[in-house]
C-alpha cells in the first residue's frame, strides 16, 4: 500500500511540475522593450515627445542626445503669449526620472516680449502627458 501511495504522491507532482513549465501558450516578456538599441534614448519617451509637441515649430532634434528644442509657439487664442519648450530625454529606460521638460513663457507688452514665469503645474503636466502616451506606446507594441 505504501507503493502504491508513494507512486501516486510522486505522479501528482510530476504532472504538477509539468503543468507549470510547459508555458509554451504564455506571451513572452520583451526584457528589451524598454531599451533602445537604433537611437540613444528610450524610443517610446522620444516618440512620446515628439507626438505631444507636433503642434508646435521644431528648432533642433537629436535623437542620439536625446534633446527636441522648440521654437517660439503662439497660440491662436491668445496671440499675446508664447511659449518655447526643451524636452531632454536622460536615459534608455522607460521611467519617469528620465524625462525632463523645460519651459520658457514671454508675454508682449507693448510690442515687446517680456519673459514671464510658468507655472511649474504646465511643466508637470506636460511631463504627464510624455510620459502616459509612452506608456501607451510601448503597451500597444507589446500587444502586437
Amino acid at each position: 500500500m505504501t507503493r502504491l501511495l508513494r507512486t501516486a504522491i510522486l505522479g501528482s507532482v510530476a504532472l504538477t511540475l509539468t503543468a507549470c513549465g510547459g508555458g509554451g501558450d504564455r506571451p513572452r516578456a520583451d526584457l528589451a522593450a524598454s531599451k533602445v538599441t537604433t537611437i540613444g534614448v528610450n524610443a517610446y519617451l522620444w516618440r512620446a515627445a515628439l507626438d505631444t509637441i507636433s503642434f508646435m515649430p521644431l528648432v533642433q532634434t537629436d535623437s542620439n542626445g536625446g534633446v527636441i528644442v522648440s521654437d517660439w509657439y503662439a497660440n491662436p487664442n491668445m496671440p499675446t503669449e508664447r511659449m518655447k519648450l526643451t524636452i531632454t530625454i536622460l536615459d534608455q529606460d522607460l521611467r519617469a526620472d528620465a524625462l525632463r521638460v523645460a519651459a520658457l513663457r514671454q508675454v508682449n507688452r507693448g510690442g515687446q516680449w517680456v519673459d514671464s514665469p510658468v507655472e511649474a503645474a504646465t511643466v508637470q503636466k506636460l511631463e504627464d502627458i510624455i510620459l502616459t502616451r509612452a506608456r501607451d506606446l510601448r503597451r500597444a507594441a507589446i500587444a502586437g
